[in-house]
């Protein structure tokens, strides 16, 4: 054995002067290093490539492939695995949410045990700086996490591609980059069917995390949560925080950085569930289910598995402004004017009194709530979370009423039942009280249905147009595409690449394509005693690895990719493969 380590070390060396060919075959002379590798069937694809060029570089392989999420997440959990091949999509379209909760220390998704206080720093200063500086920043938080350390290998971002039939809808529905699907704006050509035909689509996901927005956030109720629960923010098709389609009529940033402030409308009420039919509960949502909602997301002891507390663990203070004064005397960040002026552009009525009370809103008559938000530092990317689904609005009462029965610090998944809990409403406990356009109805083995909220915003633009949506569960792309071309279902909300030239060869369909912010990358498990804790052995893989072959397979409806920033800032870093790196890097581990 140790002829082979210091044949390992002589052929590394003389590497440095041969080509990638001579590199290759003198790392099948060294000893070769087993890699169990663990992801979903989803990716198989994805996982090919990753075994067929790691056995290049002189790695044995093993696969763990799950069928499911919810089975793979279970694998993750054990930690029986040296790669994990995942990814990230940044839905509220901001940097700091593409690292913050993957990479930091104290991420809720860092899954890889990853605790290195230089990234820690790093992501925490490019949150306090304007664009125009964070891009040094995240640029060198990049060569972090890739070049020095190789605590991630990136693979490619994916196209946000959906199928629609042009027979029942326009090819120009709204394809934002990092939201959700906006579904109140989803209409058929024959709009007289908006009334009459359920709307039918597909998510791969049959089990869904939570229907709480704080304890979930993933691909199995992003969607969902995003439209059944309303935001004080939205985010535009190209990421821009906007206040079209939110609870707000406009919101303002004061001096400073550290004061947010939120004009709300009074339009807005909020649904429940009963017979399976969704009713207008007669409920305003108001200032004080805002501040409610913020402060428990804020709190990372308000529910027993808080998902998304890093995001909204800047928030310092929410509270309900009622001194109209205030709002004459704050300045605006951007127009060096009163934000008095910022929050009434454009409003039918201006403001004549400011109240703490829901029941007394009354828009027309001048009369609104204003909530302000403080957060610990200058942090203006905190409106890109209060864009995302974990920051939608939910009715105070309705979630005390159930989360007021256990303590959160003895919870018993088994015996209690807290707001959101998908068991609870799959068996018919449907108690959830929902504020955006749309309510869901039920939801079985097969399928989870929504119906519009009669009480949302009526008699506007954003008042939902097709009344029944209906997501069928189909766990692979194949069957989805022939469900899809079969007319079984209306819209493939996601499109394989496998798929889309059979779907492109036909008149009755088109594949929108535009970009995303979805990486797709592999972290190492940094566990103490995993023999990938060394960063020689992380770079042996990191430099095995061609992009271009990903890109290749999957037809350039991919793209390259350094990070989870890469879709977002333009930092320049490039990955390139490099056998001989990879070789080097293999033998000086082999020779510890």
């Amino acid at each position: 054995m140790k002829k082979k380590l210091w044949a390992s070390l002589i052929l590394a060396t003389m590497a440095m002067g041969l080509s990638a060919c001579s590199s290759e075959s003198e790392s099948n002379d060294a000893a070769k290093e087993t890699i169990r590798i663990v992801g979903m069937s989803s990716n198989e694809i994805d996982l090919n490539i990753l075994a067929d060029q790691l056995k290049k570089a002189n790695f044995d392989v093993e696969i763990n492939m799950q069928p499911d999420y919810s089975s793979y997440s279970a694998a993750v959990d054990t930690g029986d695995w040296d790669l994990n091949l995942t990814g990230w999509t940044t839905v509220t379209g901001n940097p700091d949410y593409a690292v913050r909760d993957v990479f930091a220390t104290w991420g809720a998704y860092n899954n890889q045990g990853l605790s290195d206080p230089v990234v820690d720093a790093l992501i925490e200063q490019a949150s306090t700086e304007t664009p125009d500086k964070y891009v040094l920043t995240y640029a060198e938080l990049e060569n972090v996490l890739v070049n020095e350390n190789a605590y991630m290998v990136p693979l490619y971002s994916s196209l946000r591609m959906q199928g629609v039939n042009t027979e029942l809808m326009e090819p120009t529905m709204r394809q934002p980059k990092s939201r959700s699907a906006v579904w109140e704006e989803w209409t058929y050509i024959d709009e007289s069917l908006n009334e009459t035909r359920p709307f039918v689509m597909t998510q791969t996901s049959s089990s869904l995390t939570s229907l709480d927005p704080i304890q979930a956030n993933d691909g199995s109720i992003n969607q969902l949560s995003s439209n059944i629960n309303i935001r004080i923010v939205n985010l535009t098709d190209e990421d821009v925080v906007e206040a079209k389609g939110s609870l707000s009529h406009n919101f303002a940033i004061a001096e400073g950085n550290t004061e947010y402030y939120f004009l709300l409308r009074d339009d807005v009420n909020f649904a429940k569930v009963e017979d399976k039919e969704a009713v207008d509960t007669g409920e305003r949502v108001g200032a004080e289910d805002v501040v409610f909602t913020m402060n428990r997301a804020k709190d990372k002891d308000s529910v027993p598995v808080h998902k998304t507390y890093v995001l909204h663990s800047h928030m310092k203070e929410i509270s309900i402004v009622t001194d109209l004064n205030e709002l004459s005397t704050t300045i605006d960040s951007s127009t060096g004017k009163p934000i008095l002026e910022t929050l009434t552009a454009g409003v039918d009525t201006e403001i004549a009194k400011l109240t703490d009370d829901k029941t007394k809103v009354d828009n027309a008559a001048g009369v609104y709530q204003v909530v302000k938000i403080e957060t610990t530092n200058p942090f203006p990317q905190v409106l890109n979370y209060l864009a995302h689904q974990s920051a939608g609005i939910l009715n105070a009462e309705q979630v005390s009423s159930l989360n007021s029965k256990f303590d959160v610090s003895n919870y018993d998944a088994t015996k209690d039942v807290g707001y959101g809990d998908f068991n609870a409403i799959k068996s018919g406990d449907n108690h959830l009280w929902m504020s955006g356009p749309y309510a869901l109805t039920y939801v079985n083995d097969y399928e989870v249905a929504f119906e519009k909220n009669p009480g949302y915003m009526p008699d506007t633009f954003h008042e939902p147009r097709i009344e029944d949506i209906v997501i069928k569960f189909i766990k692979d792309d194949t069957s989805a595409t022939s469900a899809f071309r079969s007319e079984e279902i209306d819209f493939l909300p996601a499109v394989s690449v496998t798929q889309v030239e059979v779907l492109d060869a036909s008149d009755k369909f088109e594949v929108m394509k535009r970009s995303s912010n979805a990486v797709t990358y592999a972290t190492f498990n940094l566990a103490d005693g995993n023999k990938f804790a060394d960063a020689d052995l992380r770079k042996a893989v990191l430099y095995a690895i061609d992009q271009q072959a990903f890109i290749a397979v999957k037809k350039n409806l991919v793209n390259p990719a350094f990070s989870t920033i890469s879709t977002l800032v333009d930092t320049g870093n490039i990955h390139k493969v490099d056998l001989e790196k990879s070789a080097k890097h293999m033998a000086a581990y082999q020779a510890k």
